[in-house]
């Protein structure tokens, strides 16, 4: 590989939502851009967060030389805690992403560990070979940016989260002047958000929010909640100043909400905000009088908004004459656990709006015309889709086509080669997610990972055989069956057959616990597939008994240790 080559390789955040992380090298040295999370479904029992595999850059990782944050949502920031440890090298972020990312390194334990590096606003930094320039844009956070990357070998620009917002409340407008100029500049390459891509026109401006997001407290009778992403200072301070015109005070429900509001303060923003409660000190405020703003707009199980609908909330109760406002997007994979949410409320007898009903929300993400328009600003030689799943990632790049600009469509692990005409796939890379657990990240196909998706769809049997030191029965055996119905009678005749299988044991064997739990295992499995023509997994649980009771520990090739079936 010649030293001039500029090169990019998602490993996550191309082709799917969530999980951002890609790399861009120079030479033998890499950056980071984003290192972000996902979000686990119902298909991953156990297991509420996902974040990319890093091997490929692991196993160089003398030669990376930091991480470089564009924003701070969770799909772009959220994976540091959980993958520094692996790859130990600076981390660049502006002031507000610092704040939000301070506070998550003091939870996993590594705050003072990882080497911060707080970049301003539109600001620059020099990283061995690389130059990377912050250009500000709108998006639903604070301090969000585009990230120019100048190497010997050219620029490229990766757009992040970005959207056009001529009133976005909080926050600067998008840097249209240091687009430009990169664009006169020259351009090798945008790495540009599609998540919009198939959305024609505008995606709206924050300010226009304002008007209906007040009208419709004013006309609501009883207390309200508004749901939204907690991450939107900009929304939190539309619905105090609707709040506030409307003789409300607002109540905040969330610990993320709180995060949000105190990394803003911080950094200078969110400073005119009227007072707000914590959620216990609501309860003396009268409900017309009340708006809570509360995390949960995507149907978090454990979220105020969700505990709220189910009457399991311990301060706050809504019903009858009450108004729930989702000012908010249905993320694509949310549509069930959000229908069950509304279904509840509306069972209450709460008004719920949407955005479906009403104009409650506005995308952070741009639309055909505003990538229309930074295709015009920068004028790459070719534009490269990411952020989003692959029909999106190819309007976008016949959007671009239609605007005489080139555009390649790749997914997460394709290594591209930037040359001066375009960009070219010269490698395939491994890439996948990792599910993070009480440990750490650790691969999806890992015998935890499997033993829960196994119970989850198949059920679960323990049988608990109590034997003497020669391994014979000094108890009946017993069964425990979780998720698992079988027909009358099924029970009494497994537990006879893991007693048989015991007893059917030459005695030396019957003295190892692991052949008397490989043997036994064996045998339930065909019986319990017999009666409900299911896989369960299959734990043996062997108690030994007596005052001499000795066990030889180590499994003979080829046993299986216990609960990994």
């Amino acid at each position: 590989m010649t030293q001039n080559q500029l090169r990019f390789v998602p490993l996550g955040g191309v082709g799917e939502f969530g999980g951002n992380l890609a790399l861009y090298g120079y030479g033998d040295k890499w950056i980071m851009l984003d290192c972000g999370l996902a979000f686990a479904d119902d298909t991953q029992p156990g297991v509420d967060i996902l974040v990319p595999d890093p091997a490929f850059i692991t196993a160089q990782r003398d030669k990376l030389l930091a991480i470089v944050l564009t924003h701070a949502h969770e799909d772009h920031l959220g994976a540091v805690q959980y993958l520094w440890p692996q790859l130990r090298c600076p981390v660049y972020a502006t002031p507000f992403a610092a704040a939000i990312l301070r506070s998550k390194l003091e939870e996993g334990g590594l705050l003072g560990q990882v080497p911060l590096r707080v970049v301003p606003v539109g600001g620059s930094a020099t990283i061995g070979d690389f130059t990377v320039s912050y250009i500000g844009v709108t998006h639903s956070i604070l301090e969000a940016h585009s990230i120019a990357i100048r190497t010997p070998a050219g620029t490229v620009v990766h757009s992040g989260d970005w959207k056009i917002d001529p009133e976005p409340g909080v926050g600067k407008l998008t840097d249209e002047a240091a687009l430009r100029a990169l664009g006169d500049a020259g351009v090798l390459a945008l790495m540009g958000d599609s998540t919009n891509a198939l959305s024609n026109g505008h995606s709206g401006s924050e300010g226009s929010l304002r008007a209906p997001l007040r009208q419709l407290i004013a006309d609501a009778k009883g207390a309200v909640a508004v749901g939204l992403f907690a991450s939107n200072a900009a929304r939190i301070e539309t619905i105090c100043e609707a709040a506030a015109a409307n003789d409300r005070v607002v109540a905040m429900v969330g610990r993320s909400l709180w995060r949000t509001v105190t990394a803003a303060r911080e950094c200078g923003y969110l400073r005119n905000l009227p007072p707000i409660l914590e959620e216990d000190e609501a309860e003396r405020i009268p409900r017309e009088h009340l708006l809570y703003v509360v995390t949960g707009c995507q149907g978090e199980p454990r979220a105020a908004l969700s505990r709220i609908a189910t009457g399991e909330h311990r301060n706050i109760r809504f019903g009858r004459g009450d108004t729930v406002i989702f000012s908010s997007k249905v993320i694509p994979g949310n549509e069930r656990p959000i229908a069950r949410i509304v279904n509840a409320l509306v069972r209450s007898g709460v008004k719920v709006v949407t955005e479906r009903d009403h104009k409650v929300h506005v995308s952070g993400h741009p639309n055909r015309d505003e990538l229309k328009q930074m295709i015009a600003w920068l004028r790459p030689k070719v534009v490269v889709p990411v952020h989003g799943a692959h029909p999106m990632l190819e309007g976008h790049a016949e959007l671009a086509r239609s605007e005489g600009v080139d555009a390649l469509v790749i997914s997460d692990g394709d290594m591209l080669r930037f040359t001066a005409n375009g960009a070219e796939v010269v490698e395939r890379i491994d890439t996948g997610r990792l599910a993070v657990s009480g440990s750490g990240p650790i691969p999806l196909d890992a015998i935890a990972i499997q033993a829960r998706r196994r119970m989850m769809f198949n059920g679960a049997a323990t049988v608990i055989l109590v034997l003497d030191a020669d391994g014979e029965p000094a108890a009946p055996a017993r069964l425990l069956l979780r998720g698992i119905d079988l027909p009358d009678g099924a029970e009494d005749k497994i537990r006879r057959v893991a007693e048989e299988r015991v007893r059917d044991l030459p005695r030396v064997r019957r003295r190892v616990d692991p052949e008397i739990d490989l043997a036994v295992r064996q045998a339930l499995r065909g019986e319990l597939r017999a009666f409900t023509n299911q896989r369960p997994a299959i734990d043996v649980e062997i108690v030994r008994v007596g005052s001499d009771a000795r066990v030889a520990a180590e499994p003979r090739a080829g046993a299986r240790r216990a609960g990994g079936d």
